[in-house]
């Protein structure tokens, strides 16, 4: 008799707790019943200490599933300015936490050094730590009158790309006007990670609660459960302009849609 799948694990990013700390997202993540947090490398201390992270988890019983580098563009000033050595330090990060995905995004268009050498840097740094390098879908970004800045290289959407591993962004979907859907049965396999949250398609990256936007989080979410989908769920959307405890509200929302979509599964 055929085992049943592993189900897939809900991860809470510490992004969604912001301005709050990694702190606040591991306790909010054990309150609510998340499976783990995703880290996002940040200013805040606590994020780049793996002793820490570690006693975070243990305390609260939520793993760390994921560690975000630091490759935006608001933490360029963390650990250095050098965008490989900010890879490393992640990949680092990650495996003394036992994370099994580092997510980042592709180098800006005038990190030239970098992006030339970007694709086979990743698959390198998978091939000798074992860690999987998910690069993200970013957007272009969207210049006044409508005009497009192509910010990314080689390019904002990674489909094309030889990355053997990828996540998808639902509020970057959005952004871009991209078919989340089609992202999904493209990628097949290396689809490794989804960030859970919604958009309507304003030029604005929106981080919205899933279910309030325009994107097909539910359709998406059923999709990768019936297909067997070994990668984590990490919701990362934005809470800074409830309370405490719209806040609290808007993640046990999002838990719940991402637990409800996975389990419709078609058999």
């Amino acid at each position: 008799m055929a085992s049943a799948p592993t189900p897939v694990r809900v991860g809470l990013a510490t992004a969604s707790v912001y301005p709050q700390g990694a702190a606040s997202a591991f306790a909010t993540a054990a309150r609510l019943g998340y499976d783990g947090v995703e880290v996002m490398v940040w200013t805040d201390p606590l994020t780049r200490e793996a002793g820490a992270l570690r006693a975070l988890a243990e305390h609260h019983g939520v793993p760390v599933l994921s560690v975000h580098a630091p490759t935006l563009l608001v933490t360029q000033g963390v650990w250095g300015t050098d965008p490989w050595g900010k890879v490393d330090r992640s990949v680092e990060l990650a495996l003394e936490l036992g994370a099994p995905t580092v997510v980042l995004h592709p180098p800006f268009r005038w990190q030239r050094d970098y992006a030339r050498g970007f694709a086979d840097g990743i698959a390198l740094r998978e091939h000798d730590t074992g860690v999987r390098l998910a690069v993200e879908n970013m957007y272009p970004w969207r210049a006044p009158r409508s005009r497009e800045l192509e910010a990314y290289l080689p390019h904002w959407d990674p489909v094309t790309q030889p990355y053997d591993h990828v996540t998808l962004d639902l509020s970057h979907t959005a952004t871009a006007g991209s078919d989340a859907l089609a992202m999904v049965e493209r990628l097949g396999p290396r689809l490794a990670h989804l960030h859970l949250a919604d958009g309507s398609g304003s030029p604005r990256d929106e981080h919205l609660v899933p279910g309030r936007g325009t994107q097909p989080c539910g359709p998406v979410l059923e999709a990768l459960a019936a297909s067997g989908f070994a990668g984590d769920v990490v919701v990362e959307v934005g809470t800074r302009r409830g309370d405490e405890e719209r806040r609290e509200l808007d993640l046990a929302e999002s838990l719940a849609f991402a637990r409800l979509h996975l389990a419709r599964a078609p058999g």
